[in-house]
């Protein structure tokens, strides 16, 4: 399964939760569970900051959830 969508329905979420929360449109933020189109940066930072994750977790590159430490260096977003 996908990590977006199995995250999502762990906080028994819909897919237009998640897209009001990103302010995009639930047929965006679908395409980003199936894979469809690629997830921006500052959209993954959201994602990984919402579900207290990593943003490799969110990209299958760990399998650890847990979100690493903040950086000392001031983040934009």
């Amino acid at each position: 399964m996908n990590r977006l969508r199995e995250l999502r329905e762990d906080k028994d979420l819909y897919q237009k939760d998640i897209a009001k929360y990103l302010n995009m449109s639930q047929t965006g933020y679908s395409q980003y569970e199936t894979e469809t189109n690629d997830i921006p940066t500052n959209v993954l930072k959201k994602l990984a900051d919402f579900y207290q994750t990593s943003i490799d977790y969110l990209l299958y590159r760990t399998d650890e959830r847990k979100p690493y430490k903040k950086s000392i260096v001031k983040d934009d977003d």
